[in-house]
Order: structure tokens, then C-alpha cells, then sequence
């Protein structure tokens, strides 16, 4: 069996500079780490699998890149992305994006120089050209959550319009009709997705799409309480408010009690994603659960298989998403 002593004798340089190599490779000059990793390969050393994976150009790595890791709807979304890797040998370098170009671009990078095998894109920006000519020649990439109909992209995510319809269907049969709509940012496919569904509820119990209703956020717990504000500053307020997600919901829940409203006794909020902190607010949030382990696990799964080069049809791969009622929600008092 191949020692690091061979591979330093190989490569001409000393065991020291060997595990520099390999374990800090940006500590030593890029000629001196091609010398290892080609002296890795002749001598057939295999620490962690390395020389398997240089012969096979693999580096059992993935990138995801996540727009803001600090929101809690990623958690569970990435258990399940990681547990399956580790099913199948892999490892997750997580990207915080940040939705900046930049550092998008920094990530990508680890895929077209072979540091990683493939990218999960967890948000909806794509940090790279996909235009029509240019889709053949991606990296192994998948998108999960997001989906972006415009591109012929393998994808994991729920149907939002379906979704987001039961959801205001539901505060209609309750006995509401003045429903506002707190989104995210409206370039946003699965913004435009949940507002449908929220329009089409409201035309379903005929009641009439109220512009001042909708009020842009941007999935933080800052603008649903801004949003909060906003609405019940209307002449004729929202008895209900229907939220793109669950952080927004819970923001406006609050800004509502610290207006004296209570919840759900003078309005009613409902919102989207179902964190675990949604059945522990006060009151608990009725919200619309998605099934985010598992968007997780089948896009790695689905990135898998491209990796192995078994053919993955692009578009959409729809997973089931569920209405779950507690207790912010209440008829109208008003």
C-alpha cells in the first residue's frame, strides 16, 4: 500500500509539503499541488479516497447555494439534501448567496474547476447564462423550492397557485372577505404563483381583488410587521391576511398584538412554509406545510442520478403540500 512517503518521493518534495497539499492545498503553489495530486494518482495513495477521486475527475462534493441560510425554512431542506449525500458517499458545501452575484459566482466556480461535482440551487436567481443555446452546456445542476418556467431545469417543488388558493379558500369559508395578501418580492415566480392563488379564491367566493390588500415583503419578520402596519392603517382594514411564508406571518402577528389587535379574535393570519416555530408562536399559526425534507432529499437524489448519467427530464417534479389548521384563525368579528 502507497504511504505519503512514496507520493513524496514521486512528486519531488518533502511529506511536510505532501499534507499541505492535501489537506490545506491554497497553503502551496498551484505547480507544486499539481505535482502532488499527479504523484497521488502514480502511486495510487488513497487517503479518504482521494486518488479514487482524481482518477474518476470527482470530488464527491456538492454545492447548494441558499439564498440567506439563517432563514428557518431552509433547515429542513438541507437535512434532507445532506442525508442523502452522506447515503451515497457525498458531501455538502452549503453557499450563503446572500443574493449577490458575486459571491453566487464564487460558488460556481467550485463546479466548472472540478471541485465539486454538481450544484443544487436552492433559490430563485440562477448565477449563470441559461438562455436557450447555452442550457446543453450547464454543469450537473439542479433547482429545488424555486421553479422558473422559463428554463428546462430539473426541478423539486410544490404547486404554489394550489396552494396558496386552499389556503384563502379556507379564511373565505370561515366568513372573510376582506383577505389581504402579503408577498414576497413580485419578480419572483413563486410570488406570482401564490398571488394567483390568492386572486382565484377570491373571485371563487366572489369577492372582489382589492389592490390596497397586497403589500410586498420580503420573506423577514421586519417587513410582515411593516406590511401589518400598512394594512391596518386602511380605512377599512383586513379582517384577515394570508403570508407568503410563515417568518412574514409571525412578524405581522406581532406587529398586530402590539397595535391592540388581537389574533385571531379581531384578525386573522395564516401563512406558508410550516417552521417548526409556526406550532409554537402565540397563537399557533394555521399555515400551508410543505414537505421540505423531502424537497431536499429528492433534488439531491435527482442530481445523483445526472451524476451518474442516467437520464433526469427537465421541468418540474411536484411534491404534495397541505393546509395546517390551528388556531390564528377565527370568523370575522367585524
Amino acid at each position: 500500500m502507497a504511504t505519503m512517503k512514496d507520493v513524496a518521493h514521486i512528486a519531488g518534495v518533502s511529506t511536510a509539503t505532501v499534507s499541505r497539499a492535501l489537506m490545506n492545498p491554497e497553503k502551496v503553489s498551484a505547480s507544486t499541488r499539481k505535482k502532488v495530486e499527479q504523484a497521488v494518482v502514480e502511486a495510487g495513495y488513497s487517503p479518504n479516497s482521494l486518488a479514487r477521486n482524481l482518477r474518476r475527475n470527482e470530488s464527491k462534493t456538492i454545492v447548494a447555494i441558499i439564498p440567506d441560510i439563517c432563514d428557518p425554512y431552509f433547515s429542513e431542506i438541507i437535512r434532507g439534501i445532506e442525508e442523502a449525500a452522506m447515503e451515497h458517499g457525498y458531501l455538502v458545501l452549503l453557499g450563503d448567496s446572500a443574493q449577490q452575484q458575486n459571491r453566487e459566482n464564487s460558488f460556481v466556480n467550485l463546479v466548472f474547476t472540478k471541485q465539486a461535482d454538481g450544484m443544487l440551487l436552492l433559490g430563485t436567481d440562477v448565477p449563470f447564462d441559461v438562455s436557450k443555446p447555452e442550457q446543453k452546456n450547464l454543469p450537473p445542476l439542479v433547482m429545488a423550492c424555486e421553479y422558473a418556467p422559463e428554463l428546462e431545469l430539473p426541478t423539486v417543488h410544490i404547486d404554489n397557485l394550489t396552494a396558496a388558493f386552499e389556503a384563502v379558500n379556507y379564511l373565505t369559508q370561515v366568513g372573510h372577505t376582506r383577505i389581504a395578501n402579503i408577498t414576497g418580492a413580485t419578480h419572483t415566480a413563486l410570488t406570482q404563483f401564490r398571488t394567483q392563488g390568492y386572486q382565484q379564491a377570491l373571485r371563487r367566493a366572489g369577492i372582489t381583488v382589492n389592490p390596497a390588500y397586497s403589500v410586498t415583503g420580503d420573506f423577514s419578520f421586519a417587513s410582515g410587521a411593516r406590511a401589518m402596519t400598512s394594512l391596518l392603517s386602511l380605512p377599512e382594514p383586513p379582517t384577515a391576511v394570508f403570508c407568503h411564508c410563515d417568518v412574514m406571518a409571525v412578524g405581522a402577528m406581532q406587529q398586530a398584538k402590539r397595535l391592540g389587535m388581537r389574533v385571531p379574535q379581531d384578525i386573522s393570519i395564516v401563512g406558508f412554509d410550516d417552521i417548526q416555530f409556526a406550532e409554537y408562536c402565540d397563537p399557533p399559526l394555521t399555515t400551508v406545510s410543505q414537505p421540505r425534507y423531502d424537497i431536499g432529499r429528492q433534488a439531491m437524489l435527482m442530481l445523483l442520478s445526472i451524476l451518474r448519467g442516467r437520464d433526469v427530464n427537465a421541468g418540474s417534479r411536484l411534491l404534495d403540500a397541505k393546509l395546517v389548521i390551528r388556531e390564528s384563525v377565527a370568523p370575522p368579528s367585524r
